[in-house]
């Protein structure tokens, strides 16, 4: 489950902007876009081009569904490490003043150095 107050989260696949949770469309500001969509079997993380967010679907049916943003101003710190030799996944960490540091795991494929130069900008950026 993608949920911000767990520390680490399974790995999550890319998905399509078609796959995104109905909801966020309708919740995201004029001026923000998604840059990038992922999920694991039913949540979704979703980065902007304003913050994080975490879409967890909960109950049997996934009717009842948290949605919980970060936005980038107050990450602290970050860090990415990338895949090895036999171990395929690469990884984000995260560090939050008030909720501590969350690691995400990236299925193989995913290129985690690009990502960090746009996450890069996002988050020293909104700092200013």
């Amino acid at each position: 489950m993608i949920n911000f107050k767990n520390a680490s989260h399974i790995k999550l696949k890319p998905i399509t902007s078609e796959q995104i949770h109905e909801f966020l469309p309708k919740m995201l500001l004029e001026d923000e876009t998604v840059l990038a969509s992922f999920q694991t079997v039913r949540d979704q993380l979703i980065f902007t081009t304003k913050r994080v967010v975490s879409i967890n679907v909960q109950g049997l049916t996934g009717k009842k569904v948290d949605f919980t943003s970060i936005p980038y101003n107050r990450i602290q710190t970050f860090s990415v490490e990338t895949v090895g030799l036999i171990d395929t996944d690469s990884e984000l960490q995260i560090c939050v003043a008030t909720m501590g540091c969350i690691k995400f795991y990236f299925e193989s494929g995913f290129d985690i150095i690009s990502f960090n130069k746009t996450l890069s900008g996002l988050i020293l950026n909104s700092s200013q």
